[in-house]
């Protein structure tokens, strides 16, 4: 008998030339590198594989995720590792204060793993690490990446409590996708979670990953949905399959398509829009601390 090699129903797609990512180096990436390892910190930078890692640390800063790096979650499209995480770590707030000095970071994004193993949904670590930059560094400002806290609006408001600069939920993608993409979340408790955010009067912002099987007419939907819950930033970025057991990457989404996105979102009304095969939700973060 002859093996016969196994063919997968959709085949992995070659890279296009716009996707080459210059690989992290220099003097900056090293000295963000080294503080991350000695503070045993988490970035969703290394846990989620982002393309930008090298350009983001070049620059001295970095993504945190804090709550561990062990999601409790099992999204078809994401690096992080599923399973059961460890205790929390009550010291986490101060250590990533004590760093977020350190590196002197003027605009610190912070996210997490899902934490739906604990009663609060962590939104205790996720405000307590807030205060502790503010009290550490009261001259920069924030960005947090929040997950949904299962629709327990208390453990979201926790967190708007503390005010920071920017708040961000991804949605991910689109409402024909999520049921297949985010197994464990719901696209209208995604824009519940951003309508909440949005009438506190903060800067609200989300991001969505084209390339994963989505029509332009998902992508305008989920964009009028996002405004009509209050968002002000839209990001959109390419979808980069982590690994063969991840959902394969069905389109490779042209530029020029992603300028035509950007375009279509100022129009209908977002207050900034990052459109590209390389944006990722943090990307240029600094940029979208406009006046309100």
């Amino acid at each position: 008998m002859i093996d016969l090699p196994v063919v997968p129903a959709i085949q992995p797609q070659r890279k296009p030339d716009w996707l080459r990512v210059r690989l992290p180096v220099g003097k900056e990436y090293a000295h963000v590198r080294g503080l991350v390892d000695e503070h045993k910190l988490h970035t969703i930078c290394e846990s989620g594989n982002c393309p930008n890692m090298g350009e983001c640390w070049g620059a001295g800063t970095a993504t945190f995720m804090i709550l561990g790096n062990i999601c409790t979650r099992s999204c078809s499209f994401c690096a992080v590792a599923t399973g059961r995480p460890l205790a929390v770590d009550t010291d986490e707030p101060n250590r990533v204060a004590n760093s977020v000095k350190l590196m002197q970071v003027k605009h610190c994004v912070i996210t997490s793993v899902d934490r739906d193993d604990i009663k609060d949904g962590g939104s205790i670590i996720w405000a307590e690490t807030i205060n502790a930059i503010r009290r550490e560094s009261p001259d920069t400002t924030l960005e947090t990446l929040l997950p949904d806290f299962r629709g327990i609006w208390d453990n979201l408001e926790r967190v708007l409590e503390t005010r920071p600069e920017v708040v961000s939920h991804n949605l991910e993608t689109v409402r024909r996708l999520t049921r297949e993409v985010r197994i464990q979340a719901k696209y209208d408790r995604s824009l519940e979670a951003l309508k909440r955010t949005s009438a506190t009067g903060l800067r609200t912002k989300s991001g969505i990953m084209l390339g994963l099987g989505e029509r332009e007419e998902d992508v305008l939907e989920a964009m009028d949905d996002l405004l009509e819950a209050g968002v002000h930033i839209l990001t959109l970025g390419q979808y980069l399959q982590p690994t063969r057991n991840h959902h394969p990457v069905v389109d490779w989404i042209h530029p020029d398509q992603f300028a035509s996105y950007k375009e279509w979102g100022l129009k209908k009304g977002f207050r900034y829009v990052e459109s590209g095969p390389l944006v990722r939700s943090s990307y240029h973060a600094e940029k979208h601390l406009f006046e309100m």
